[in-house]
């Protein structure tokens, strides 16, 4: 006998309601790197296929994150929950404008390094998973932007980082497997670091959803567990970001790999643990941000200044490229640090800005040395005569990258160092500019010896040189030229160009994702409802 019908009411822990279409929008990235990266694997034996599917699948993804931004500058806060549990039982998803911006920035790189590898990648790495590993990557570049769960953030860490690894590997060369280690190691030791602190942070608050912290720390306070974490959490990030004093690693490895890798490392992996530093001490736990600040501040001042003077040192344009993106990593600390909503937009501006421009100066930097036969200062020369195009573009990177205007390096620049003052932390205003001053010299002295002068060393000053590649840019497979390697170059170099005449809209964006992180309440609503 069948006994009575039980009437169960999911409404508590399931989202019974449909998801509206443009939801989809915030997993999207994920789908797409996936099977995308899935495709290219199995056709990579292709290699004049896989470079057009990496393409394909690269171009949507840039158009799903144009959207999706688009989406959370209309609406606000998105939320979209897996197996539609509610949170903080289901896994979810939350973007707001900090996590839109990023990975549509991204997206963009992500587009343009492909379209680069496309030709200076030859058919051995493209046959040996350049693009399932590019497209693998950016699976996890974008997963750690958009997941509203600390462990979740863990998990596409993982993604990105093994992912890297093959990247870095690519090619098989000896001083490749010897950065490769380099580089193993540290993240290593800040992943083990990671997710220690995530544990405690779950045995201390008992959930892992970052709207959920947020409240619960909230209504708890500081305490002596919650510090320790956040110390580990900075310590953490703060390692995978390059900051010192645990920045090592990155000079022994950046210059290894191919350039074009180089260029998407250089401008992305090292972001992620800055917005992991924005969303763990900002967002999830102030008050212990607030403890550490005077720390993070002489950390910021300590890798800017570090950074750009071990970059004035450097002979090797790929090294010396690698000290500016440490350099440029202490500029964000300083936001971080001082915590106003005003500095965080700094941080977050310079973080886009950052992105953009180390990667298209490792692209021009592969130029220089295609055609002139290396990256070593004391080979280069007169390349100003085999491409004043070329010099042209890396003189507005270089005014780019050393925070001098037109370009979109100069407003998050004013923005820090007005935040320093006004909250009288002068001292770490001055740090600010004399970086500015010392990159302006680093960079300055690339053009002068790669452009400006004549020749090499040891040849006479303003005769004629002969360059190994001709002026031109020449792909490991079978020797072909073409000009589509400018392509993701003049992408990158127009948006910088265009931040910097057109800097509002930046701006705006910046602010509300640095307003989102201060003030949550968008987010926690977005995650549990009006009430909460």
């Amino acid at each position: 006998m069948a006994g009575p019908s039980i009437s169960v009411d999911l409404s508590a822990a399931m989202q019974t309601a449909p998801v509206q279409l443009a939801d989809w929008l915030v997993v999207a990235p994920s789908i797409l790197t996936i099977v995308g990266g899935m495709l290219c694997l199995m056709s990579r034996k292709n290699t004049a296929l896989a470079p057009k599917l990496g393409l394909f699948f690269l171009g949507l993804l840039v158009i799903n994150n144009v959207l999706l931004l688009a989406e959370v500058l209309k609406r606000g806060v998105i939320t979209m929950v897996m197996g539609n549990w509610l949170p903080p039982f289901g896994i979810a998803f939350t973007v707001d404008a900090l996590g839109a911006t990023l990975a549509l920035v991204a997206a963009i790189v992500a587009f343009a390094a492909g379209l680069y590898a496309s030709i200076t990648i030859d058919s051995s790495g493209k046959r040996y998973g350049f693009y399932p590993f590019l497209l693998l990557m950016m699976t996890g570049v974008n997963g750690a932007f958009l997941t509203g769960d600390v462990f979740n953030l863990y998990v596409w860490f993982e993604v990105l980082l093994i992912s890297s690894y093959g990247l870095l590997v690519l090619g098989n060369d000896r001083i490749q497997l010897d950065g490769t280690v380099k580089y193993g190691i540290l993240n290593l030791i800040g992943t083990n670091l990671f997710l220690i602190a995530t544990g405690l942070l779950y045995g201390q608050l008992g959930t892992l959803n970052m709207a959920d912290i947020t409240m619960k720390v909230q209504e708890s306070g500081v305490s002596g567990p919650l510090m320790t974490i956040a110390v580990l959490y900075f310590l953490a990030f703060a390692m995978k970001a390059a900051a010192f004093p645990v920045n090592f690693w990155l000079p022994s490895s950046y210059h290894t790999p191919r350039i074009v890798v180089a260029a998407v490392f250089a401008g992305l992996l090292t972001k992620v643990g800055i917005y992991a530093l924005l969303r763990t001490l900002v967002m999830l736990m102030p008050a212990a941000r607030t403890e550490l600040a005077e720390v993070i501040a002489w950390v910021a001042a300590l890798t800017m200044l570090t950074g750009v003077i071990g970059a004035l040192a450097q002979s090797d344009v790929r090294r010396l490229l690698g000290y500016l993106v440490i350099s440029g990593i202490g500029s964000m600390l300083a936001g971080i640090a001082m915590g106003s909503v005003l500095a965080l937009s700094g941080t977050v501006f310079y973080t886009v800005h950052s992105i953009l421009v180390m990667t298209a100066l490792y692209m021009a930097a592969g130029l220089m040395a295609a055609m002139a036969g290396s990256y070593d200062l004391r080979r280069l020369g007169g390349l100003y005569g085999a491409s004043p195009v070329l010099a042209g573009v890396f003189l507005v990177l270089a005014l780019a990258v050393a925070g001098l205007p037109p370009f979109s390096g100069f407003w998050p620049k004013v923005m820090l160092v007005d935040a320093a003052l006004t909250l009288g932390w002068n001292w770490l205003a001055a740090s600010i500019l004399v970086t500015g001053f010392l990159t302006s010299l680093a960079v300055g002295r690339v053009w002068i010896y790669a452009f400006w002068r004549g020749g090499p060393e040891g040849t006479v000053d303003g005769g004629s040189v002969s360059l190994p590649g001709g002026g031109v840019l020449v792909a490991g497979a079978g020797g072909r030229s073409t000009a589509a390697v400018w392509v993701p170059i003049g992408i990158l170099t127009t948006l910088i160009v265009l931040f910097g005449l057109q800097p509002e809209w930046m701006m705006e964006v910046s602010s509300r994702g640095a307003s989102g992180l201060v003030d949550p309440v968008g987010y926690l609503r977005s995650v549990f409802g009006g009430g909460a």
